[in-house]
């Protein structure tokens, strides 16, 4: 007799769409999910219209954990009502509890190393390398990662150089509130190589509908100070995310500008393949060697594909190809790899 009450229940008509929708929400906050869930399934397909119904829907779902069906269903609704703002507030919340999940899937301590070159052969050949070595740790207040790089630079004639140099570096990406978080870092090398010193300081604001911006200040000292300022604008999309950011380089001439365009596909909760365009008088920011100041101008191209394999290990590989003007009426072309890869330890959370 139940079974048969419940399958009468199920095959009713909603004849009040907005009565079935307060009802259907108070289910779902006291958690009776498995009879909010084929109710709000039931509202959507009698009234798809309905674009209130679909959110809660998809609500419903990530509350469950199942944050890529919850983005579908979002999605579906953001086709028809790309601008409906509370489609993209309930993506944007998506989004951040699948990233809290996937905190809560990794190991909390974690060493990694990485591996990248850049080579360009005008007007001498150069082949840069860097090997680093460092740990990680996830606090209450966010994540800190301190490391060692060992970098070696081997130039062809006329100078035929062939040297290394070390850099100690620390980054930290505190979360300052709810909606707010933060980039700091610093890094210092007593060699020609790498710049002496390094600090970076940026700071995120989201915004409702998926939006995010930022702001921040780059310093390196060579044999001389430099500066560089940034501000960004970030959006998700459903398995998306699209940044556009700028860089402003002050110099004793005025202020240059450099411009690039992000583009994320998030395969999974934590997985990724993203696409970045870049022009202007410097987009291969930061800096990392003192033969950088040579360019004065470089459009640019990279794709980088990062993959966590289990709680324990992720890796990413990238690879990317710049066109530089390197003086008045000279250009080159410019290559560069890199690869990580993490090892969580320690037990999870």
């Amino acid at each position: 007799m139940m079974i048969m009450t419940a399958g009468l229940l199920l095959s009713q008509t909603v004849t009040n769409p907005e009565e079935e929708y307060s009802r259907i929400r108070l289910l779902a906050f006291d958690r009776n999910y498995t009879e909010a869930e084929p109710a709000a399934r039931r509202l959507v397909r009698e009234y798809p219209e309905y674009g209130d119904a679909r959110v809660l829907l998809g609500r419903i779902i990530a509350w469950q954990g199942r944050y890529d069906e919850a983005s579908a269903v979002i999605d579906t609704l953001l086709a028809a009502e790309p601008e409906n703002s509370d489609a993209l507030s309930a993506l944007t919340d998506i989004r951040r509890w699948s990233r809290d999940r996937s905190q809560q899937m990794t190991a909390p301590t974690d060493i990694r190393a990485g591996y990248m070159f850049d080579t360009y052969s005008e007007p001498y050949e150069r082949f840069w390398q860097v090997f680093t070595l460092g740990a990680g740790h996830r606090f209450s207040w966010g994540t800190a990662v301190a490391s060692v790089n060992y970098g070696h630079i081997n130039i062809g004639e006329p100078s035929g150089t062939s040297a290394g140099d070390f850099q100690f570096a620390a980054e930290a990406w505190p979360e300052l509130s709810r909606n707010n978080y933060a980039y700091v870092a610093y890094a210092y090398s007593d060699r020609p190589w790498f710049p002496r010193h390094r600090a970076a300081l940026e700071i995120w604001q989201s915004l409702p509908a998926g939006l995010a911006v930022s702001a921040g200040l780059n310093y390196y000292y060579f044999d001389h100070n430099i500066f560089l300022g940034t501000v960004s604008l970030e959006k998700y999309l459903g398995r998306y995310w699209f940044s556009g950011r700028a860089y402003f380089h002050f110099k004793d001439i005025g202020v240059t500008t450099s411009f690039f365009i992000n583009a994320r596909r998030y395969l999974g909760i934590t997985d990724y393949v993203q696409l970045t365009l870049g022009t202007g008088t410097a987009p291969d920011e930061p800096y990392d060697i003192i033969t950088d100041l040579e360019r004065q101008k470089a459009t640019s191209v990279r794709l980088t594909w990062f993959n966590q394999l289990n709680p324990w290990w992720s890796f990413r590989i990238g690879a990317g190809y710049s066109y530089e003007k390197y003086s008045a009426t000279s250009y080159r072309n410019r290559l560069e790899g890199n690869i990580g890869l993490i090892r969580g330890i320690g037990r999870l959370k």
